[in-house]
C-alpha cells in the first residue's frame, strides 16, 4: 500500500520520496541549498505572490533525513544557533524620550506603520525589541508583517510583530476544528502575533487594546498585499506568570485555553516551560468557513 506522509503541509507518497532521492543521487555536488531551490522549482512550490518556497523545501528535506527516509550531502557549513539581534547602535541612540503619561485621546492621530527589511525603521524596531521585550528578539520566523506604532508627534510607542502561526496546538486546534491533514493546509491563514511591546516610557491607559483594534481592521488586507493570501485568524500565547492578558481581553480576543509547558523538543516531556494562555482573535464570521475548507 502507498502510505501517504504529511510533511511541511504537503503530503507525499512514494513517488515524491522517489523524485527526491532521484535528485540528491544526480547531482552529487550539489549543496543542500541547491537541492532545497532546485525541488521547490521542480514542485512550482511558491508563495501566493509568486515567491519559491525554497526554505520550506530545506525543512521538508531535513525532516526526511531525521525520519531516515534519505540523505542528504554533508554540511557545507556547520550549523549555528541564531544569536540574539544585538542593538547596532551606540546606547545613546535608544535612550528613553520622557516618560509619555499623556491621555491617548491627545496622542491622536496615531500612526501605525509596515517596516521594511533594510529600512532605518526595520534596525530600530529590531533593536527595539531586543533591547525591551523580555524574549528577545531574533528576527521573524515565516511570512510577517510588523509595525511601528508613532504618535502625532512622531515618538515611537510601540512594537508589533504578525508572523508565523504555531504548527500545532490542542486548545486551538480543537477551537477551530481542525485535523491534522486540514491544519497542515490551512495553517498559513493564520497568523501569530509573536512580539507586542509598549516602550517602556509609554505609560499611556488604553493604548495596547487601541492598538489592536486598529491592527485587526487592517492585518488581512495588509498580508493579501504582501504574501497573496489573507489571514482570517489571529493567535497569540500569553505567559501567565507575567501577564494577566488585560489588553487582549479589553480588545475581544478570546481566551481558548493553555498551553502544557512544554517545548516542541520535549520529546521525553521532561523540558518545563512556562504555561502560556492562548488567545484567539477572528478576522471574520466566517474564519471556520475558510479555515476548515476541504477544497483548498
Amino acid at each position: 500500500m502507498d502510505q501517504a506522509h504529511l510533511i511541511q503541509g504537503r503530503c507525499l507518497r512514494e513517488p515524491d520520496l522517489a523524485e527526491v532521492r532521484s535528485l540528491i543521487k544526480a547531482n552529487p555536488a550539489w549543496s543542500r541549498r541547491r537541492i532545497s531551490v532546485e525541488l521547490a522549482e521542480v514542485w512550482n512550490w511558491r508563495t501566493g505572490t509568486g515567491q519559491l518556497k525554497d526554505m520550506a523545501a530545506r525543512s521538508l528535506l531535513l525532516k526526511l533525513e531525521q525520519r531516515g527516509m534519505l540523505t542528504l550531502p554533508t554540511r557545507r557549513q556547520k550549523a549555528t544557533r541564531r544569536s540574539l539581534i544585538v542593538p547596532g547602535a551606540p546606547d545613546n541612540e535608544l535612550a528613553p524620550t520622557p516618560t509619555i503619561t499623556e491621555p491617548l485621546a491627545d496622542l491622536q492621530p496615531l500612526r501605525l506603520e509596515t517596516v521594511t527589511a533594510g529600512s532605518p525603521d526595520r534596525a530600530l524596531f529590531s533593536r527595539y525589541l531586543a533591547r525591551y521585550h523580555y524574549l528577545g528578539f531574533r528576527g521573524p520566523v515565516g511570512e510577517n508583517i510588523a509595525y511601528l506604532a508613532r504618535d502625532r508627534h512622531g515618538r515611537e510607542l510601540a512594537c508589533m510583530l504578525f508572523s508565523a502561526a504555531a504548527w500545532k496546538t490542542k486548545p486551538r486546534d480543537h477551537w477551530i476544528g481542525w485535523d491534522d491533514a486540514t491544519r497542515a493546509r490551512r495553517l498559513p491563514l493564520l497568523a501569530n502575533n509573536s512580539r507586542f511591546l509598549i516602550l517602556p516610557w509609554v505609560q499611556v491607559p488604553h493604548l495596547a487594546s487601541h492598538l489592536l483594534g486598529r491592527i485587526t481592521r487592517r492585518l488581512t488586507a495588509d498580508w493579501q498585499a504582501r504574501y497573496g493570501h489573507p489571514v482570517h485568524l489571529l493567535e497569540t500565547f500569553v505567559e501567565r506568570q507575567r501577564f494577566k492578558g488585560t489588553c487582549y481581553r479589553a480588545a475581544n480576543w478570546t481566551c481558548v485555553g493553555q498551553t502544557q509547558g512544554r517545548t516542541r523538543q520535549d520529546r521525553s516531556r521532561d523540558i518545563s516551560v512556562p504555561v502560556k494562555d492562548i488567545y484567539l482573535y477572528a478576522l471574520t464570521s466566517r474564519f471556520r468557513e475558510e479555515l476548515c475548507r476541504v477544497d483548498a
